[in-house]
This record gives C-alpha cells, structure tokens and sequence, in this order.
C-alpha cells in the first residue's frame, strides 16, 4: 500500500485486516477477480497465478481528522489519509485491509488540506506523541472511542462494498464467520535489529491482536506480512469450525465425511504461509510458527480428515473388489 517516505527515525503503522469467505457458489477467475476489485477507473486490479491465484486492488483513499488512541489517556489529534485496499486469494478468500503511518514528529498545529493528499496513507499528528503510547491505545481490545480513528470500521465499509458486487450469487458453499486482525508495527532504524514479534493475542473469537517491531519504515511490507497472517488465521480457523461442526469420529462416518467435503473443495489448497511475505519479514512466520503453531495444527485437522476420508473409502474399495 502506498505511503509517503518520511524522514523520521522511527514510525508506527497501525492496520486493521477482516477477512471473510468469497459470497459466492464457486471460486472466482482472473478475470472474474480483477472485475471484482476494480474499484477505481483509473488504476487496474494488480493479478498474480503463482504460487496461487491473489488479486489486490487499487488503493482507497479516506479523509481522517480525529483523535487517535492512546493508552494513556492523551489527547492526540491526527489528520491526514488513511489508506485501504481489498485481497482476494484464490478466488475465494476477501481480504480489506485499512493502513495509516504516523511519526512522532508531528506538526504544531492543523495544516491545509494540501499538505496532507500529498501523503498518501500518512496520518500527520498534532504534536508530538509517544509511539508505544499510539501504539498500545490502538492495540486495545476495547471498540475505539467516538471521534477516535476506526479503521476497523473503513476495512468493514469497503468489505462490505466489495460483498454487494453484481458477480457474487451470494450462495456460498458453507458458512463461516469474519475475524479481525488489529495490527500495529513500530518501525525503527536499519541498526536496531531485525523484525520481531512483540505480542500476538487472540482476544475473542474473532479478534486478534499483532505487535510487531520491524527494521526500517516500510508499512507497505508490514501490511502484506499482516494479511498473510490473517488469511491463514481465518483458514486455520474455518476448518477448527468445520471438523467441530462435522462431529469427527463421534458421528456416522459418512455425515462428517460429507460435512468436510467443502473444506477439501475450497480451503485445503490454499495454505500456503510466507507465500508472498517480503523475504526480511520472514523470520515473523517463523516465530509464529513455534507458538502458537499455526501450521502443527493445520497439518493435524488436515490428517484428521485424510484418514477420515480414508476410512470411508476402504469399505467402497473392498465391495468393488469383491463384484468383480
């Protein structure tokens, strides 16, 4: 996503991803996709097949003057642009993100609106603020006070915009439900270390939380890493509903079987963490991959379901055997 360079030496950027399942019957093409996400005449849905089909489109740009968190209480005005955009990977899975960097160098007081469009996805605060401060305010759990940036809200609106697009049947083939991923990255100079994982929370059902420390200002980076990470939380936790729902190995085998059979059909194929991850932020997958786990778990509920498929299977295989 872009974002004007700044000369600060050190910046936060602080997104919000919802990711939900594609509301339509089957998995849409390329073409079918960049339709989807061409929400600017002026600016073509950027495509890509390998190593599977993802389409991003063009940035959207929102107009902010308002208070931006703070766990201390303090009062912090931010104006500027806060930048979104929507993902769609394999044809089946919505991503919209909404992204804002700020620095603590701020301005004394409310420029004109000029200095600010100049910015793209730059929130230019009043003052100067504490970025663990900005940081930890925006990482609250709790639903951002009125007159407070919100752009859980901005990512909701566009996600929504893109879900009434006249491609969609709005027939799809199991239900699921949106999670949120509420991220905020402290971006320092080159010589402070590498990229780390600060804190990564599951607050509800729904909701996680990601703070991160990363090598140098590159929001853009930050925002791909934080949408890998949500796509694959949102598939991990799909298919955790889907074998539950299912009554795996507690129900007839062939009703879990045939409850299962969307998960193999849409989401099986499409894990694939780090896939387009900037290769510097790769070390964060790691990290998550020792704990939580994300990918012992995946590859669990994936065996699980192998063998379940295998065992209803073996039946069918010796009665073809036997007819003949």
């Amino acid at each position: 996503m872009s974002a004007a360079a700044g000369p600060e030496a050190r910046v936060i950027a602080c997104g919000e991803v919802r990711t939900c399942l594609l509301q339509t019957s089957g998995s849409l093409s390329r073409d079918g996709s960049a339709r989807l996400l061409r929400l600017r005449p002026d600016e073509l849905v950027r495509v890509s097949e390998r190593p599977n089909p993802y389409a991003v489109s063009p940035d959207l740009l929102t107009g902010v003057d308002c208070a931006l968190p703070t766990a201390s209480g303090r009062q912090v005005r931010g104006v500027g642009t806060v930048a979104a955009r929507a993902v769609l990977t394999g044809g089946r899975v919505l991503q919209a993100t909404a992204l804002f960097r700020a620095g603590e160098a701020g301005t004394e007081q409310r420029m004109p609106w000029g200095h600010y469009l100049v910015r793209p996805g730059v929130v230019v605060p009043v003052g100067r603020p504490s970025v663990p401060d900005l940081r930890d305010g925006f990482l609250s759990v709790e639903p951002p006070d009125p007159g407070t940036v919100d752009l859980g809200a901005i990512a909701e609106r566009l996600l929504t915009d893109v879900l009434e697009h006249p491609l969609l049947d709005r027939r799809p083939p199991f239900k699921s439900r949106r999670t949120r991923l509420r991220w905020a990255a402290v971006c320092c100079t080159e010589g402070d270390g590498g990229a780390v994982v600060e804190r990564f929370t599951v607050a509800d059902d729904r909701l996680r939380t990601l703070s991160l420390r990363l090598p140098g200002p590159d929001p853009a980076a930050a925002a791909a890493f934080c949408e890998d990470l949500a796509l694959h939380d949102w598939l991990l936790t799909t298919l955790v509903t889907m074998v539950e729902r299912s009554r795996l190995g507690s129900a007839e085998g062939a009703g879990a079987v045939l409850a299962l059979r969307p998960a193999v059909d849409h989401l099986l194929h499409l894990w694939m963490p780090k896939a387009r991850v900037n290769r510097l932020l790769a070390p964060l997958w790691d990290a998550l991959e020792r704990e939580p786990g994300f990918t012992r778990q995946w590859h669990t509920l994936v065996q699980r379901i192998r063998d379940q498929l295998t065992l209803q299977a073996i039946p069918l295989l010796c009665d073809a055997l036997a007819s003949r």
